[in-house]
């Protein structure tokens, strides 16, 4: 898994979310696309990158961690920009996906979330302002997808590559 370009994410799949990010993926580069139909575009990140190449006790400790944690539901509808430009969507409630993001980085210490560029804010990323969108032609463009009511029910360990993404591993919350 490691040879290859490209890096590894533990992440919450959103589908209710997957035609608008798939979308706007293909607008950016459709080498992101992926075939596998078990891959959710749409996702709230927990920890990026991640491992490269997981051992069967790290991904062991992901499944420990993920059926410690009980499903919770929640919602997407606050539209937000960070500094950088990057339009999202904030979860409500967030606490639950903060608390897995620092579970993950207590059991993986060396794998700082964006290695290190900023801290980790849950979030679905939707689009960005030097994409020549703005904010309220996303709102509109989104529609009726949002607002959004959503469970949160598994973590999904993803590949991101070019031409190459595609589901790992998933565990479900709960067990």
């Amino acid at each position: 898994m490691g040879r290859e370009q490209g890096h590894s994410v533990l992440v919450v799949p959103v589908p209710q979310l997957e035609p608008y990010v798939v979308e706007r993926t293909r607008h950016y580069d459709d080498s992101f696309l992926s075939a596998d139909p078990s891959f959710v575009h749409a996702h709230i990140t927990l920890l990026a990158p991640w491992l490269a190449e997981p051992s069967d006790d790290d991904l062991d400790r992901v499944a420990k961690l993920a059926a410690a944690t009980g499903p919770f539901d929640f919602v997407l509808a606050e539209l937000d920009v960070f500094a950088g430009g990057t339009i999202h969507l904030t979860p409500q409630p967030a606490p639950p996906f903060a608390a897995l993001t620092a579970e993950l980085v207590a059991a993986f210490p060396q794998c700082a979330p964006y290695d290190g560029a900023f801290e980790p804010v849950p979030h679905l990323t939707l689009d960005h302002l030097l994409g020549g969108v703005t904010v309220e032609e996303t709102r509109v463009a989104l529609g009726d997808l949002v607002p959004a009511r959503c469970r949160a029910d598994r973590i999904s360990l993803q590949w991101y590559a070019n031409h190459g993404c595609r589901t790992l591993a998933e565990w479900g919350l709960g067990g």
